[in-house]
This record gives structure tokens, C-alpha cells and sequence, in this order.
């Protein structure tokens, strides 16, 4: 089989994208990715076996609605000139595109017509990913219009991958029918995030935030909970990897409050790279506003990761991780309260037996949650597009394995359709 995967985002820091991409390649598929290159990447690379053509360069550095929309256009005619080339010499099967946006989808307006199956794999939901960004409302004229885009990319694409339920639920409310869609949650691999020794007893305590760095994940309310507590836990560093609009304020915030020797800022880096750091810290803080639309509901890849790697987490009582964590793997704070985040923070650092407790339930629930377990799933569904009469029924309802992870959601992440 043929396939190409379009994605708005650096191949090597996108998890999600590479273990589709590894999982096909790994199988003997040819698989070309198209994606965007940082400073100093090579322009085409063979990666596990995948061809990565990064085709425009991008610096996370958008402060209006115009330039990250200036970009994101560049990209998809730029990505639709070397689709339609590629696709008259290698004959795609099946186009797997990601959104953010949706819209890239009609970058395979021609190998569609040609013949291929298009996929939109839907990482986050853009209407209100870009209420989140830019402060639209749902009243927004713009804010409409990105539905009915969301509902025109769908119309268009054979099969829709939704990465969490309750996006799932609001899509069938508004967007596509159920027989179109399944739920492909972000799975950890545990090629990559898989549990390593601790690092050598050095007197330090690293609080680890790895990801974006955007208004909706709350890192101003971390570095302010940090800052209540440090002088409380001694040997105790907040460090920050990642890029986004929201890094100069942070940066300049965490001066303010005196702390600009204790929280520490990192550039992003790659997958296997920041697997590394994330393994070899104490403690991980993923403290999402659950005041955002998109931040209530978008899954943290991180929690999943941190989890496959031993490493305990402090959540944020966010809809979508209430949804499918609960107090025996993670501890909870309230969203957006600095004082019981930090309070947390303090719990953690003076308790290595609770600590060890939340690692132990995290990883009884990864067990039957890994990419090892679910991507069979994903395989079927894309020989099932190539060759329909080969489609098998559904393998669960979305939320039929509830109870089986010991959770509130549990197992319950994956629900593969038969495509239509």
C-alpha cells in the first residue's frame, strides 16, 4: 500500500503522526509524510523507514489571526503541488491528513479524484482551538464559519479520526454520522516511553512541562503555584520545554516573582530527545485552564507518556482528564487555583510513597492502553479504506470498555467502524 500523511507540525515532535507513519512503513508500506521543517532540518529525510518532506519552514511565533492564516495556506497549496506531482508517479492509496486544520484536507482534492481514499484525522477540533487562540467566541462569525469548513472537510474526506470522546460527541452533533468516524486517542509507544532507571541521586527535584506553550495549558497559573511553595521545597526546579506565543510572558513572569534561577525554559525537542528528560524527572505538571473551551476538552498527549514512563503527574480537573483518569493514577487539583496546585506540588515533593502510588496505578491502566495494544486497529481501518470488501465490523461501541482499566473511561479509547 501507498500512503502519505499531511501534517501542519514538525514530524519529529508529533508523536501521534509518527507511529501511524512507523506503524505502515514497519509493515512493508511505502509512507511519505509532508510536514513543516525548524531551522537547520534537512528538506527530505528517511526516518524508520518514512519518507519525511518538510516543504516550509516555521518558527511558533504567530501573534495574529492573519499570519498563522497567511501560513497555514502557504502550506496547504505548497502540500497540494507536491501531492498532485507525487500522485501521477506513485499512485497513493490512501491520504491521511491532520488537522490542525481541517481544511488541509482539499490538498488531496486530486489524488481523491484519482482514486485515493482521504482520511482527516482530526487532533484537535478547530472552531474552538481557535477560540482558545485568538479569543473568538462561539457567537463569532468566524467562529461559525470554521463549522461549516469543519463541515465541508469532513463531507470530503472518506473517514474521520476524532482523538477524544467528547470530541466525538460534539462532531455527531454537528459534523459527520457515526458510520464516518472513530476515536484514536494518543497512545504512548513504549518503543520510546518506556521506563528507565532514575537518574543518580544529584539533590535536585525536576517538575517537568513538556508541550505548548499557549494560554489554554496554564503554565502562568503553574509558575505562580511554583513560586507560592518553592522556598518549601528545597532542591525543587520547574523546568518548561516548548515554544508557543504565550513563551516571552512566561519567561518575563517567572523573573517578576523572583524565580528565574528555579523555573527554567527550554527549547522544544524531538520525540525520543525530550522522552529522555521527561523520564529522568521527579514530578509532571500538566495544568490545562479549564475555562478554555479547548483546553477543558483537548486530551494531553503528555499524561499518557509521563504515565508509560513512571513518572507521577499533578492534572488539572480538566472535563476530558476527569473523563478518563481518576485519583488513582494522577492527583487532581482545581483548575486555575494557584494555592491548591502548589499545595499539590508540596504533597508530592514530601511523599515518595504517594508518588510511587500513582506511578503503580499509572501503570496498571497504560498496560492495556499503549500503541502496542491499539494500532492494529488503526492498520485495519486503513486496508479497510484501500479494499472496503475487506472491512471488518466494528470492534466496540465508544465507550463499551468503560470500567475496564479501573477508571472512569479506561479502556474505553479506541472505536473502529467500518468505513463507508
Amino acid at each position: 500500500m501507498k500512503v502519505c500523511m499531511i501534517t501542519y507540525s514538525f514530524y519529529e515532535g508529533d508523536t501521534r503522526v509518527i507511529q501511524y507513519a512507523t506503524a505502515l512503513a514497519g509493515r512493508g508500506d511505502l509512507v511519505d509524510v509532508v510536514a513543516l521543517r525548524q531551522e537547520g532540518d534537512a528538506r527530505f529525510e528517511v526516518l524508520q523507514g518514512v519518507n519525511v518532506h518538510r516543504i516550509q519552514e516555521r518558527k511558533v511565533n504567530e501573534t495574529s489571526q492573519f499570519m498563522y492564516l497567511f501560513r497555514i495556506l502557504r502550506f496547504l497549496f505548497a502540500s497540494a503541488l507536491l501531492l498532485t506531482k507525487n500522485q501521477f508517479s506513485k499512485r497513493y492509496d490512501v491520504i491521511h491528513v491532520h488537522s490542525v486544520p481541517d481544511f488541509l484536507v482539499f490538498a488531496a482534492i486530486v489524488p481523491k479524484l484519482l482514486g485515493a481514499r482521504v482520511i482527516l484525522d482530526i487532533h484537535d477540533i478547530l472552531p474552538e482551538f481557535y477560540a482558545s487562540k485568538f479569543g473568538a467566541t462561539k457567537q463569532s462569525l468566524l467562529f461559525k464559519s470554521l463549522v461549516w469548513v469543519e463541515k465541508l472537510s469532513i463531507a470530503f474526506s472518506d473517514h474521520v479520526i476524532i482523538a477524544n470522546h467528547l470530541w466525538y460527541d460534539r462532531l455527531l452533533s454537528r459534523s459527520v454520522e457515526a458510520g464516518k468516524c472513530s476515536v484514536v486517542i494518543n497512545y504512548p509507544d513504549p518503543k520510546i516511553f518506556a521506563p528507565r532507571a532514575k537518574r543518580p541521586a544529584d539533590g535536585k527535584f525536576i517538575i517537568l512541562y513538556p508541550g505548548s506553550l499557549n494560554h489554554h495549558q496554564g503554565l502562568d497559573v503553574a509558575i505562580g503555584a511554583f513560586a507560592r511553595v518553592a522556598e518549601e521545597m528545597p532542591g525543587a526546579e520547574y523546568h518548561i520545554y516548548g515554544e508557543g506565543s504565550t513563551k516571552p510572558a512566561l519567561i518575563q513572569l517567572a523573573s517578576d516573582l523572583g524565580m528565574a534561577d528555579r523555573i527554567l525554559f527550554h527549547d522544544a525537542l524531538p520525540t525520543e530527545e525530550i522522552a529522555e528528560i521527561m523520564a529522568a524527572s521527579d514530578l509532571a505538571v500538566v495544568p490545562k485552564r479549564a475555562s478554555s473551551g479547548f483546553g477543558n476538552e483537548a486530551a494531553s498527549t503528555k499524561i499518557m507518556e509521563f504515565m508509560s514512563l513512571g513518572v507521577p503527574l499533578i492534572v488539572s480537573n480538566t472535563k476530558i482528564d476527569t473523563f478518563y483518569h481518576d485519583a488513582t493514577r494522577v492527583r487532581f487539583f482545581e483548575s486555575e487555583n494557584e494555592a491548591d496546585l502548589g499545595e499539590a506540588m508540596l504533597e508530592l515533593w514530601s511523599d515518595p510513597d504517594l508518588r510511587a502510588q500513582l506511578a503503580a496505578g499509572a501503570s496498571q491502566y497504560i498496560e492495556q492502553n499503549s500503541w502496542t495494544v491499539r494500532k492494529q486497529d488503526y492498520l485495519a481501518l486503513v486496508d479497510g479504506l484501500h479494499r472496503p470488501e475487506q472491512a471488518t465490523e466494528p470492534a466496540q461501541s465508544p465507550r463499551e470498555n468503560a470500567s475496564s482499566a479501573g477508571g472512569a473511561a479506561g479502556a474505553q479509547a479506541v472505536h473502529k467502524t467500518s468505513p463507508r
